[in-house]
């Protein structure tokens, strides 16, 4: 059967490889502290089936218990090594089959194995604070290779420790007017392109939650990075093929080697 992915907005996504479903990020919410859903509903109780949930870093907007409780018992969940001493609200979530992982470990699920790599992002679970786990993107091997990136930077290891891969879901924005250290917007996601070389991509991370009050304020940065990212890949790397989804739309990038 082809992969198939969706995106349901943010970092959520759904990869279904060699009939064996892997949730990315699940973030559930219309409301998360001071974001605002401005785009796509709400995912529906569809997008939370799933055989693995992967979680790539701390921050409450990739790793969000309430979201998580909300997997079906049975699922399995793989966090970055650390992750329940960090966030104690995981070690509530006994229905659900957690493990802890780091850059290299890999984990057969199915027919699947799911590879742990890095990521240059700051892995704590608040701005200030010790609690911190590694932040981590995930390559899905099945099918097809299909590289989560979760939230990271460029960094000079990325083609040797990630690749190689045939889809990469990579964020290309954020959830508000300005992106720190250890993000790529568009343009460094279009680069990340030409280091992986992968057949396909996935724009994710942008145009779904917004800090409420700042409708108003640089409103391109919250609706334009799918649509650069599509410019500047078709310029920097014109092999890949990109596709820009709506919230709640799939693809099969076809993209078996």
């Amino acid at each position: 059967m082809p992969v198939e992915i969706t995106w349901w907005g943010h970092a959520t996504c759904t990869v279904a490889d060699s009939d064996v479903r892997v949730l990315t990020d699940p973030l559930f919410a219309r409301r998360l502290a001071h974001l605002r859903r401005r785009r796509g509903a709400v995912p529906p109780p569809e997008a939370r089936r799933a055989d693995v949930a992967l979680v790539s870093h701390l921050h409450a907007d990739h790793l969000h218990v309430p979201s998580l409780a909300r997997l079906a018992p049975g699922t399995r969940l793989l966090v970055p090594r650390g992750a329940p001493r960090a966030v104690p609200g995981l070690r509530r979530l006994t229905h659900l089959l957690l493990t802890e992982v780091a850059p290299g470990d890999v984990t057969p699920v199915g027919d699947l194995v799911v590879r742990a790599v890095p990521a240059r992002h700051d892995g704590r679970r608040l701005p200030v604070g010790p609690h911190r786990s590694p932040a981590l993107g995930y390559v899905v091997e099945g099918e097809a290779r299909t590289y989560f990136a979760g939230d990271t930077g460029l960094f000079d290891s990325m083609a040797k420790e990630v690749g190689p891969v045939d889809v990469a879901l990579l964020p290309v924005g954020g959830w508000g007017p300005c992106l720190g250290e250890g993000h790529l917007d568009a343009g460094r996601a279009a680069e990340a392109l030409v280091r992986l070389a992968p057949r396909s991509a996935v724009p994710v991370h942008y145009g779904t939650y917004w800090p409420i009050g700042l409708d108003g304020v640089r409103p391109h940065e919250f609706h334009a990075p799918g649509e650069e990212f599509v410019r500047l890949s078709a310029l920097r790397a014109p092999e890949v093929a990109v596709h820009r989804l709506e919230h709640g739309e799939s693809v099969r990038p076809g993209a078996t080697r």
